[in-house]
């Protein structure tokens, strides 16, 4: 079996984002985060003049840059209008949906269980979408016995999309 997989297309999307954006605006370049979770990837743009950054003060105002395939809180996109950067948005397509779905449920006042990894870059972008009242980040069986949520509130889950059924199964079940 290989020990490794081809990118999905979210992956495969983004990484195409950022080879345009080279070739039609040139570096700088700014990234908001790794583009994608693979060294060879981040190192290969690192050389032709990609500069990646964690926060968006660090990227000059009025300057061109790109949202990861994680996807951001909308705070980012506040801060990146005030700084009037240039974005665009590689957001990977199934992101957008889960984040989407977090708007639904958070302005229903359903309370959102969000299955991920705590500080993940996709778990910080969708936790933006919800009302934090509602929020309950998940990421072990601890963290579900700790909920507080009365039995007749309703509760909507969602997933970090890179976590596979094995990853979440004792956590949905």
């Amino acid at each position: 079996m290989a020990r490794t997989q081809g990118f999905c297309a979210g992956v495969a999307r983004a990484i195409d984002i950022v080879e345009r954006a080279l070739v039609k605006y040139g570096t700088p370049l700014y990234v908001f985060h790794e583009i994608v979770h693979n060294t060879s990837v981040v190192e290969g743009f690192r050389a032709r003049g990609v500069i990646f950054v964690d926060d968006l003060n660090a990227v000059p105002d009025r300057s061109r840059v790109i949202f990861s395939a994680h996807g951001i809180a909308p705070e980012v996109l506040t801060l990146a209008a005030t700084k009037g950067l240039k974005w665009i948005d590689a957001t990977c397509p199934l992101v957008t949906k889960v984040h989407k779905e977090a708007v639904r449920f958070s302005n229903e006042g359903i309370d959102v269980l969000l299955i991920g990894h705590k500080g993940h870059e996709e778990v910080v972008g969708t936790a933006g979408h919800v009302n934090p009242d509602l929020l309950h980040i998940v990421q072990t069986p601890m963290d579900i016995d700790r909920l507080t949520i009365p039995p007749h509130k309703k509760v909507a889950f969602i997933t970090q999309t890179t976590l596979s059924v094995d990853d979440t199964r004792e956590l949905i079940l």
